[in-house]
């Protein structure tokens, strides 16, 4: 998941980077929907029948796609004629990442049980929101994609990162059926749907240097991780501590996705008064 984006990439012409990097990742969503339904397939015969099973085949889909990985290499500029990196933006696009992760948390922990048991309308009710959810995820990437292909990767993370905002917030206030189902839709379609705008990004910043880009890369998946792992712990612990404030989990996850795009607002910012310094 890493490794496979930033690879393929740099094969494909600038004007459909969103749309390849979207089919890639909307393909990690089509197989966990996939994996599910075939482990469940699978446990009837046993657990190490289930882990043998799903070990073949990956080995089929490792040999299916062996010749579709790219030959020829895309060489790295060297570091005389390399433009300096744009460090600040990348440093910031790192937490942006990560704050984008924590915010995505409440609804990818607690959105089935907050409207199973905090809002008393049973796990069937819930489970049809989460259907709604993973909807969202399988278009998610496909669409980011596309519009990262007609506006820029910078500008469509920035609208990610504002309706992320907005539908998470939406749950810390309102429980109305429409405004679940807006919510569930539209988080669900950020979970994978953000990762190939983040991505692009990242070409965008590192222009023509492939070694650079995937070590970017790898600190963004870093980044990602330990704001998902630090969020699960830390809300769970808040969780536990106020006897179910789900509505505080939800406000908090707004907060910190706010403040992704507050942070990406001042990078910009700060880059365009630069330019004007020197321009002057």
């Amino acid at each position: 998941m890493a490794l496979a984006a930033p690879v393929v990439l740099p094969h494909i012409p600038a004007s459909r980077r969103g749309l390849a990097g979207g089919a890639i990742f909307t393909g990690v969503g089509l197989g966990i929907a996939a994996s599910g339904t075939l482990v469940s397939m699978m446990m009837q015969a046993g657990l190490a029948e289930t882990w043998f099973g799903l070990g073949v085949l990956a080995l089929l889909l490792t040999v299916v796609s062996w010749n579709g990985w790219p030959r020829e290499q895309v060489l790295p500029m060297s570091q005389s004629d390399a433009i300096a990196p744009q460090r600040r933006g990348l440093a910031a696009l790192y937490v942006e990442y990560g704050l984008n992760a924590a915010g995505l948390v409440p609804h990818m922990l607690f959105l089935v049980d907050f409207i199973a048991r905090g809002l008393g309308q049973g796990l069937v009710s819930g489970a049809r929101y989460w259907v709604l959810f993973g909807t969202g995820a399988m278009l998610g990437p496909l669409v980011n994609g596309r519009l990262a292909d007609r506006i820029g990767f910078a500008a469509s993370f920035r609208i990610a990162l504002l309706a992320q905002t907005g539908c998470v917030a939406l749950l810390a206030a309102n429980s109305q059926p429409w405004s679940l189902a807006l919510s569930s839709v539209v988080v669900g379609a950020m979970v994978p749907g953000v990762v190939p705008l983040v991505l692009g990004r990242v070409h965008e910043l590192i222009p023509d240097d492939a070694d650079q880009q995937r070590r970017a890369w790898g600190l963004c998946t870093a980044a990602f991780a330990l704001g998902q792992a630090a969020a699960a712990y830390g809300f769970s612990f808040i969780f536990a501590q106020t006897g179910g404030g789900y509505r505080l989990l939800y406000a908090l996850g707004a907060i910190a996705l706010a403040s992704a795009f507050v942070l990406d607002l001042a990078v910009v910012a700060l880059a365009t008064k630069r330019r004007r310094a020197m321009s002057g």
